[in-house]
């Protein structure tokens, strides 16, 4: 009686633990796929992130439409990103690109827009591309869209090989020389 008690209290333990786990991991991860900027139609609301100094390769931009379904935050401290609210589609692209071009070794504009569960697309996401002399990726980030309920989340973090390479003013790393 006492060997069995033990084994339901420890078969209560495994699967309470298990929800717990399972909770607090909630969300799914939105795919993206390449577009064009004629798709961007409405008043969006523009994210900026990064460009906080002259050799910044972690710049992004997202349009969200405004009144859409889901709301955007971004992974991130306050300070490394801006929302700008009530932006015409075309005007908030323009800022978007402008914003992400900045870079010395900028290459060309990555479009992509970002599809919820029912495929619906309910962003866009431009990126910079870079020539290879900033790194050995013209892509250096890696973004994650994650759907929790109403609200997106956006984790925005460089490549692997680029997380703890130092980069100097040139826009090289210092250990490529």
């Amino acid at each position: 009686m006492k060997r069995n008690l033990h084994t339901i209290i420890i078969a209560f333990i495994i699967v309470l633990s298990s929800t717990a786990g399972y909770s607090c991991s909630s969300g799914r991860y939105l795919r993206t796929e390449s577009t064009k900027a004629g798709e961007i139609t409405g008043v969006c609301n523009l994210i900026l992130y990064g460009g906080n100094y002259s050799n910044d390769i972690k710049t992004l931009a997202i349009l969200v439409r405004q009144g859409g379904p889901y709301s955007f935050e971004i992974f991130a401290p306050a300070f490394d990103y801006r929302i700008i609210k009530g932006v015409p589609a075309e005007e908030a692209f323009k800022r978007a690109e402008k914003f992400v071009s900045f870079h010395h070794d900028f290459w060309k504009v990555q479009m992509r827009k970002i599809i919820d569960d029912n495929g619906n697309t309910i962003g866009y996401e431009i990126r910079p591309l870079y020539y290879p002399v900033t790194s050995t990726e013209s892509n250096p980030l890696n973004v994650y869209y994650k759907r929790a309920d109403d609200k997106v989340i956006v984790y925005i973090r460089l490549s692997p090989q680029l997380e703890y390479m130092p980069f100097e003013s040139s826009g090289q790393a210092a250990d490529s020389k």
